[in-house]
């Protein structure tokens, strides 16, 4: 459908790092892969671009010569093609000429954006890929360097070319130059319809990538410390983990102190005690440093909610001079969306000892009605004077379905709106907490986390001049969920969609526009139960590929609709 400037921009290139990934060492894979991703919305030039670093990203895990990464990589284009005949000018031109300043002139006069137009051609910036590679000498800094200062898509060009010299020369990279880890602490933000996979970090997005390429070989995935969520198994790895008092505190990633893996994360304090605790935390929310982000606006829900157990291990320094109490702890947006802090049960630790925290949060179900929990983290305190020393943080993880109420605040805060994934054509909350509009189509609000199995979702809802509204449970994406629908032909209705509607049980129960339904769904393993007003309306098992896991949200369809309150709770 696209003419060809469009078909060859840069997109196809940029989104190449994971087919590689996937297949360490097998470049043929990746590149059909890179291939049939690409041609979605791209072709010619795109594609070739984007097998070519697919190629060398996968040889780079057992290949470590540049020129050898590159005379096998273009060995998978066609020969005539723009890509080969451009790698080709530019190897040449490197030998001729040592300034890379120059090359970028010859690159700008034979391969520039006036003879490649759109608003981010390929041709161009695939260039300025292998200009970095090529005069970097394979030193990450001075490649990024040459890259990033050539100008144009410079985001994706340095990502790509990152990524690249990453797999090739592993964590080498990092030891020169400016600090590229701590202060990022393995941070990832990651806009998507999938709420719950928003926050996330370097570390569960490798082992997710490595373990689909696992996955490809038929070999059982990795999931170190039982699966714990914060493991700190990668060397230097931090996963999202920052001290909340950088004048008395730091944080290390080290070998041992874990009952079962071979790493921790290291928490070393000084002259703590009265009101001045060490903090380490993480966030499982969008926080305030980056609540107004201009360009990429984060759509996020929370990966922490009330009713959940928070659990965590801890280990005192054996040379710790003095005893220390540990505890968990959340911060949650409050009024004027300012953060306040909640502190979970404490435990004493004698130098040398260790312990597991555990924290059962049902207890937050009513206290936050809805506020997101935006922190998570481990809180070191003590009533002695001045006590320094460490305290390794083995793992800390949760589990378990949500036991929340997410409704309007009894404050002026705004940050509970922000937990909505929102794929509406309008959200309001001047009147009802929810009011929802959809001009065409179908519309939804959504929030939580796919790890969520079986639960009850239940929510009142009172359509106005709407063709479909409800409640959804297990939703995977805009086209596999349930949902619970009142419909303007006075039925209800259990609706499946798994690329594609279908109508699983219907029923007429003469509904009216503008009264109010308290409607529920219950999902337990392939059992599907439908709730109006209390009352059972359809109970039915779902034995054909049935949706086992998601979130829950608002379903609308042409139409507005009102909700004051939606909650979620576990189910046996």
């Amino acid at each position: 459908m696209n003419g060809k400037t469009v078909s060859e921009q840069i997109g196809a290139q940029i989104f190449i790092d994971g087919w590689a990934l996937v297949c360490p060492g097998d470049p043929q894979n990746a590149i059909d892969f890179a291939r049939k991703a690409a041609s979605v919305s791209h072709d010619g030039e795109a594609i070739f671009a984007a097998q070519v670093l697919a190629a060398m990203e996968s040889l780079a895990f057992i290949e470590n010569d540049t020129n050898r990464l590159i005379d096998n990589a273009v060995q998978f284009i066609p020969h005539d093609s723009v890509i080969y005949r451009l790698i080709s000018d530019l190897r040449e031109w490197h030998q001729e000429e040592p300034d890379w300043k120059k090359t970028r002139k010859r690159i700008e006069a034979y391969y520039g954006y006036d003879r490649y137009g759109g608003n981010c051609h390929v041709v161009p910036n695939h260039a300025l890929i292998i200009l970095g590679l090529l005069y970097g000498e394979d030193n990450f800094q001075k490649s990024l360097m040459i890259t990033n200062t050539s100008g144009w898509d410079t985001d994706c060009n340095s990502g790509n070319l990152g990524c690249l010299l990453g797999i090739k020369n592993g964590l080498s990279c990092f030891a020169e130059g400016p600090d590229w880890r701590t202060p990022v602490a393995d941070r990832m933000y990651i806009p998507t319809a999938d709420g719950g996979f928003a926050i996330n970090d370097a570390v569960m997005i490798a082992y997710q990538i490595g373990n689909i390429g696992r996955q490809l070989e038929g070999i059982e995935p990795e999931k170190p410390k039982n699966g714990a969520r914060f493991h700190f198994e990668f060397p230097g790895s931090l996963q999202g983990f920052q001290v909340k008092n950088p004048d008395f505190s730091t944080l290390e990633n080290i070998p041992g102190h874990s009952s079962t893996g071979k790493r921790s994360l290291k928490i070393m304090f000084e002259n703590i005690g009265g009101e001045r605790t060490a903090r380490v935390k993480t966030v499982t929310f969008i926080p305030p440093d980056a609540y107004s982000m201009p360009t990429y606006g984060i759509m996020a829900s929370p990966t922490l909610y009330p009713g959940q157990i928070i659990k965590a291990r801890v280990e005192a320094d054996a040379s710790n001079t003095q005893n220390v109490n540990c505890r968990l702890y959340i911060s949650v947006y409050g009024e004027n969306d300012l953060l306040r802090v909640i502190t979970g049960p404490e435990k004493l630790l004698l130098p040398g000892d260790n312990t597991s925290l555990q924290w059962e949060t049902n207890h937050l179900t009513n206290l936050l009605k809805g506020e997101p929990i935006t922190e998570a983290g481990l809180e070191i305190l003590t009533s002695e004077n001045l006590a320094s020393g460490a305290i390794f943080l083995d793992y800390m993880t949760w589990e378990g379905t949500p036991s929340v109420i997410l409704s309007r605040p009894k404050h002026n805060g705004t940050a509970w709106r922000r937990g909505w994934i929102n794929a509406v054509d309008e959200f309001h909350s001047s009147v009802e907490a929810y009011r929802l509009i959809q001009n065409d189509g179908t519309g939804f609000l959504i929030q939580g986390c796919q790890d969520w199995e079986n639960y009850q979702i239940s929510a009142d809802v009172t359509p106005h001049m709407v063709k479909g509204a409800g409640i959804v449970a297990r939703f995977q994406g805009l086209e596999k969920y349930y949902a619970f629908m009142l419909c303007d032909d006075g039925k209800v209705k259990l609706i499946k969609n798994r690329y594609g509607e279908i109508v699983l049980a219907e029923r007429n129960e003469g509904w009216r526009f503008g009264e109010g339904a308290n409607l529920s769904l219950k999902v337990v393993g392939n059992s599907i139960k439908a709730f109006w007003d209390g009352f059972l309306v359809f109970d039915i098992q779902d034995d054909d590929q049935p949706l086992l896991y998601g979130s829950i949200g608002l379903i609308v369809e042409e139409g507005r609709t009102a909700t004051e309150s939606v909650s979620i709770f576990p189910v046996e």
